[in-house]
């Protein structure tokens, strides 16, 4: 079914005249009840219509998702969210703006969505999917990144023989040098947005992932969940949603939901759901089996909805060694307690307390292995036996897989209940990547040299 915004005004208009006999029946029945205008005002601004009819010739796309959307009905136009001031940074003028007052920008962060959901982005500012997201990408803690991104992964080595530039985008980085970043990197993490003299984006830095930083300071993107431009609650409710980021060979979050029970129920009868109930009725009964919003966002049982999506985390499963979250990774210990609220919804607490003892238990597992690396890259750091650059020392490398895809697997797996991606995917991998590394280490410590060219495939284990 199509809306148009043609159709407010014909319900306004039946609403006045509906409203206009009612008031008239109650004063023959009463008489002593004082005449009263009934006004309704309701439908779109002469400014907002005039972008509904250019924007609909010209990106009628668009427009179909837009009127499809809550927003619409609510008479949210694309004038409401993308006006600023003309003294904002992203500041600029489309072509049927030229000459006029009005001013707007093509970007929308998480600042203007706050003006109508103000809770939903502070719950989400404090999360990781905000400056965490992109602090993988721009943090100048993160400088051996930039040579991953453009100096290797950007082809930047076939022409010079010497790695020169700072953290972030190096200005003599070429369009080609930053296309690995541009397309891999911040489409799901986002980067700081770069303006050029008409304050449009330039450099490819937008449009960006959840933690784009955007000129006027603000942080986040909350259509990557709620698709632009529908900006649909059931969609960003789908695991699909998720999917788009949280997946391959780092993080296989959606192939681990596909394959554990959760997953099974959802792919067999996942179509049948009420997936467009209010969020604080979204409850079981509407789905069989949770989703990843479920769990980590929705209100369930006692819980709120909550936008903050590592509110109900225990342990950091993310980064080199895990640990009870902390500081502004969360609270591990409130958040252990939350997500066994979640649990208590649909399952006894002898099921709830083996699943929450194998977790901490394979992250123990996890950890035991982590640490015998790090002991080992100390002992070689310390007798002069790694390689100055550790993309291309074979110890380096393996350990670099042994956090970041293997070991991520294992304990990630574990958590979501995925056997395979737990086993072979991860404790199976673990364990010959650290045997490797083991033999590699032997070998220096014996030969007191480093290998002149390194033994790891460069594919990586998967």
């Amino acid at each position: 079914m199509k809306y148009s915004y043609g159709r407010i005004g014909i319900m306004c208009l039946a609403l006045l005249i509906v409203g206009t006999v009612a008031v008239a029946s109650a004063q023959t029945q009463y008489p002593n009840l004082a005449p009263k205008e009934l006004v309704i005002k309701r439908g779109f601004t002469k400014e907002a219509l005039s972008c509904i009819e250019c924007h609909g010739k010209k990106m009628p796309g668009i427009l179909e998702g837009w009127r499809a959307s809550r927003m619409a009905h609510a008479g949210i136009s694309c004038y409401d969210c993308h006006v600023v001031e003309k003294t904002s940074p992203m500041a600029s003028q489309c072509e049927g703006l030229k000459g006029t007052k009005i001013f707007i920008s093509p970007m929308v962060s998480s600042k203007t969505c706050s003006r109508c959901h103000p809770q939903e982005v502070e719950q989400f500012l404090k999360s990781g999917h905000a400056e965490l997201a992109s602090g993988a990408v721009t943090s100048p803690e993160r400088a051996g990144l930039s040579k991953l991104q453009f100096y290797y992964e950007g082809g930047g080595f076939m022409t010079q023989k010497k790695f020169t530039w700072t953290w972030g985008t190096p200005k003599e980085a070429t369009n080609i040098e930053r296309a690995a970043r541009a397309s891999g990197c911040q489409p799901c993490h986002g980067t700081k947005v770069e303006l050029g003299p008409d304050n449009k984006p330039i450099n490819e830095t937008w449009p960006g992932g959840v933690g784009t930083i955007y000129p006027d300071g603000s942080i986040g993107t909350c259509s990557v969940c709620h698709e632009r431009h529908t900006f649909s609650k059931t969609d960003a409710r789908k695991p699909e949603a998720c999917g788009a980021c949280h997946l391959g060979p780092d993080h296989p979050n959606i192939e681990i939901y596909m394959e554990s029970k959760h997953g099974q129920k959802f792919q067999v009868s996942g179509d049948e759901w009420a997936w467009d109930s209010p969020p604080e009725a979204w409850e079981p009964g509407d789905y069989l089996a949770p989703t990843c919003a479920v769990c980590h966002m929705s209100g369930i049982g006692d819980l709120a909805t909550t936008h903050n999506v590592q509110e109900r985390l225990k342990w950091d499963l993310m980064h080199k060694k895990s640990v009870v979250r902390s500081g502004n990774r969360g609270d591990g210990v409130k958040g252990e307690q939350l997500m066994l609220k979640v649990c208590a919804n649909c399952h006894g607490p002898s099921h709830v307390k083996s699943q929450r003892d194998m977790l901490d238990n394979s992250v123990g597992l996890y950890n035991k292995y982590w640490d015998g690396a790090v002991k080992m890259k100390a002992e070689l750091k310390e007798k002069g036996l790694l390689g100055k650059d550790p993309w291309q020392d074979g110890f380096q490398e393996l350990m670099y897989y042994l956090w970041h895809h293997v070991g991520r697997r294992a304990r990630q797996g574990a958590a979501m209940n995925a056997p395979d991606y737990a086993h072979w995917h991860g404790f199976f991998q673990v364990f010959q990547v650290y045997q490797d590394m083991e033999n590699i280490y032997n070998k220096r410590l014996k030969t007191g040299k480093v290998e002149e060219y390194s033994p790891v495939i460069s594919s990586a284990p998967y």
